[in-house]
C-alpha cells in the first residue's frame, strides 16, 4: 500500500526534527517502492494561536504492508521519540506532526483516524509538498488531481504559504 505522510515542525531545529522523522519514516518504507520526499517548505501557521512560529513542511509517501491503524501507531510513536508530548494545546507548537494523508484509495471512518485525512484538499502547506512527489494523484473522494486542488488554492489566494524551498 502506497501512504502519503505529512511532515510538520515549528519548535527547536525544526531542520533536525525533519530530518529525523524522515529517517524514521525510510526504515518503514518496504521495497520495491519507492521512497518519495518533497522540498521542504517554510509556511505561515495555519489555525494556531497568535505568536506561533513558522512551520517546516513536507510530505513522504512510503510503501508498507502496516495496516493503517498500525502506521498511525508508528507515526504516533516517531512523534513520541522526537519529543512531541502526548497532551498537549489544541495546535500548538511541535518539535514534529506526522499526519497519515491516505493510503492508496482507501477510505477510512475510525474513531482514532479518517481517511484520507479530512481537511487535506483545504490545506496549501500539505497540497504544495504532495504536488511534489505525486503531482497526478487523485485522492479519495476527490475528482480532480493533487495539482490542479493545488492550483485552486493558490489562485484564491486563500493562504500566504511559501517563504523558500530547502531539500530534506
Amino acid at each position: 500500500m502506497r501512504a502519503g505522510i505529512a511532515l510538520g515542525s515549528n519548535l527547536g531545529d525544526r531542520m533536525h526534527f525533519l530530518q529525523e522523522a524522515r529517517r524514521h519514516l525510510f526504515a518503514l518504507n518496504e521495497h520495491p517502492g519507492p521512497f518519495l520526499c518533497s522540498k521542504i517548505y517554510e509556511t505561515d501557521p495555519v489555525d494556531c494561536p497568535d505568536g506561533t512560529a513558522s512551520f517546516l513542511n513536507a510530505a513522504i509517501e512510503i510503501e508498507t504492508s502496516l495496516s493503517p491503524l498500525d502506521l498511525l501507531a508508528r507515526l504516533q510513536a516517531i512523534e513520541a521519540g522526537l519529543g512531541r508530548p502526548k497532551e498537549r494545546s489544541f495546535h500548538g507548537p511541535r518539535t514534529v506532526d506526522l499526519d497519515l494523508l491516505y493510503c492508496d484509495d482507501l477510505k477510512l471512518s475510525h474513531p482514532s483516524l479518517t481517511l484520507p485525512h479530512p481537511r487535506i484538499a483545504e490545506r496549501l502547506f500539505v497540497l504544495t509538498p504532495l504536488r511534489d512527489i505525486c503531482p497526478n494523484r487523485i485522492l479519495p473522494g476527490e475528482i480532480c488531481e493533487v495539482h490542479t486542488l493545488c492550483d485552486r488554492l493558490e489562485s484564491q489566494g486563500e493562504i500566504s504559504l511559501i517563504i523558500k524551498y530547502l531539500s530534506l
